[in-house]
């Protein structure tokens, strides 16, 4: 991974080089082995490298054999190597040895179909000479990051949005409904940011924008899960098993292509514990581990994260991670995630990345994803509950569901209605007044992609779309990896298992109220029992309670009376309300599942700081 910035407008720009150098030192940390940028009368085209493959020789922007197509890539093409070799037996010639200029010869020959011939992580931008045109796309889940914004007719973009920034007239402005979407669901929404007018590309999607300034946004790809009436299940469950086990073994493999050293994390549970096993079994050299811990944390997470690594006979790095730390990273944190925070486990994201980076390790392999796509949240069991119980919904709520799921039933974290009542205590009237603030009224997912679906496939599907790409792949992995120079490789989310997951039948990944039951199944062969029958905890941080009880100068300031209300974006009254609450001795939020205000207002509070953003 590295970072890409640019900027585009076929009929002129200044040909001055300075806006694109600020763009791309803003994202420096994406990429600290190198940097170098195209610029003509259309296009400037940044990019910072973190070499990765072809060290020697990968450098980019780079050029086709007729000059005429530029590409800049942040990511990865787990393909490349069979992909180069037909290529060039067609008589493409490649001049670097980066996976990546696979792109430009795929495209001289299918275009944008090019995306249906790729397996991979990235965010591109494809300069088109021959008729003046950027071809934009984002990887099918969203590892990779893009964001743009039009500004005076002119196509911005980065792979983080602090680089578009630098472009002049860019406008610092809160999106309002951003920042209730955080106080709503996971996460932001894409292709909504904290920053009112600039994007966030949608994963699985493209973007043309042709010579006369029109931006063309188009899906290639979703996860499709089979309609009710089209269900059919072919194989057994040993089939099931041993398919995924071939998929997932296969995925590890290929990301565990660099030609630099590659680590992993270790939680303690069974996904990165699979994980482990399988590049275990990929073993050339001794690989170094990391795990993080919280202190005072009395859920046993380290046994476990040490039994896994003596397991596998990794090289392992642990840390214990105080309040102070927390406290310390927590102005980082939001700093490169961009974004208000629901939880403080973004620091520990840092420092797990940070640790990396000391050991000299610029790849690591990661679990995210299994809990979205084999139902290993105990929401999933919470709906079979809800099903059996029967209990009616509130009209009010039953409505608001209806309108942003398709299904007055389902139920997703949080009682929409009722909060929308708190929300009236916990914002300013300066929000409330102005009417454009309920994320609820704007768009959420595709509801037609979660029609007719089986319960277990629906959840899936709208937490890999909320809770998965702009929060753990973005605050957690991307912005919190590359703040230190370091890739996070999922295979999980690689789009061939994601196909065959999708119609793995709902009983093999929810059974009798079992959690993923067919990882567990795959992984008896491989992984320690003590680790595949162990409880499943939520691995959360310490939350704004602990953190208040800190009585640190910045956490003070950021919270007093006079901040807030300076800010305009939320009740002072009602936060000097919480503050008393959670300064109570013996005060305790039951994380995840109690709502952590403070730590919203509080993170973005540091947001309006870090960026400079005005007051409402």
């Amino acid at each position: 991974m590295c970072g890409i910035s640019g900027y585009f407008k076929a009929k002129s720009i200044s040909g001055n080089a300075d806006t694109i150098l600020n763009m791309m030192k803003a994202i420096n940390h994406r990429g600290v082995d190198g940097s170098d940028y195209y610029v003509n009368h259309s296009v400037a085209l940044g990019f910072n490298r973190l070499s990765i493959v072809g060290v020697n020789n990968g450098m980019q922007p780079i050029v086709n054999e007729t000059d005429d197509i530029v590409l800049i890539c942040n990511g990865e093409i787990y393909d490349y190597l069979e992909l180069k070799k037909d290529l060039q037996a067609r008589g493409h010639v490649f001049t670097t040895e980066s996976d990546v200029e696979v792109l430009l010869h795929l495209y001289e020959e299918s275009s944008y179909e090019l995306l249906d011939k790729i397996s991979g992580q990235f965010a591109f931008v494809i300069y088109d000479k021959r008729n003046e045109s950027l071809f934009c796309a984002r990887d099918h889940i969203g590892v990779a990051p893009l964001f743009f914004s039009v500004v005076d007719g002119v196509f911005v973009f980065a792979s983080e949005i602090k680089a578009i920034l630098q472009y002049p007239g860019v406008k610092r402005e809160i999106d309002v409904i951003a920042l209730d979407q955080i106080l709503t669901f996971p996460s932001v929404i894409c292709p909504h940011t904290f920053f009112k007018g600039i994007t966030s590309l949608e994963p699985g999607h493209f973007l043309i924008v042709d010579s006369d300034g029109t931006v063309k946004n188009k899906k290639y790809w979703d996860i499709d899960y089979p309609k009710n009436d089209s269900v059919q299940y072919a194989l057994s469950e040993d089939e099931y098993i041993e398919r995924l086990d071939d998929l997932l073994d296969k995925a590890v493999r290929k990301r565990l292509q660099a030609d630099v050293p590659v680590g992993f994390y270790i939680s303690g549970g069974l996904d990165s514990s699979i994980i482990a096993r399988k590049i275990y079994a990929n073993r050339k050299e001794k690989r170094h581990s990391f795990s993080v811990n919280f202190e005072g944390d009395k859920r046993p997470e380290r046994p476990f994260q040490e039994l896994m690594a003596s397991d596998v006979g990794s090289i392992h790095h642990a840390r214990d991670i105080s309040m102070h730390d927390i406290a310390t990273y927590l102005p980082k944190a939001v700093y490169h995630s961009e974004s208000a925070l629901k939880e403080t486990y973004n620091t520990a994201s840092l420092i797990l990345s940070e640790m990396a980076h000391k050991e000299g390790i610029k790849v690591v392999l990661t679990g995210e994803g299994a809990d979205e796509l084999f139902a290993g949240y105990v929401g999933y069991q919470f709906d079979v509950m809800r099903v059996k119980s029967k209990d009616a919904v509130d009209p009010d709520e039953a409505e608001i569901r209806r309108r942003i799921w398709g299904d007055a039933s389902f139920f997703y974290e949080k009682d929409y209605h009722k909060l929308k009542e708190y929300k009236n205590k916990i914002y300013s009237s300066n929000v409330i007044c102005s009417g454009e603030y309920d994320c609820l009224n704007a768009h959420v997912i595709d509801v037609s992609q979660i029609r007719d679906v089986d319960l277990v496939h629906k959840r899936s599907y709208v937490d890999l779309k909320l809770r998965l790409s702009e929060h753990l792949l973005a605050g957690h992995g991307d912005r919190a990896g590359l703040a230190n120079s370091v890739e996070a490789r999922y295979p999980f989310l690689d789009k061939e298992l994601m196909e065959f997951a999708r119609i793995i039948p709902p009983d093999l990944k929810l059974h009798n109220l079992k959690e993923k039951y067919i990882l567990k199944k795959m992984a008896a062969k491989y992984v320690p029992e003590k680790i595949i029958n162990r409880p499943k905890y939520a691995f959360v941080a310490p939350g704004s309670p602990e953190i208040i009880k800190q009585n640190l100068e910045y956490v003070n300031d950021v919270l007093s009376y006079e901040t807030i209300k300076r800010q305009g974006y939320f009740n002072p009254d009602e936060v000097e309300r919480l503050k008393k609450e959670y300064l109570v001795d013996g005060f305790r939020l039951n994380l995840p599942y109690d709502n952590d205000w403070l730590i919203i207002v509080l993170s973005f509070g540091i947001l309006l700081d870090e960026f400079k953003m005005p007051s409402l």
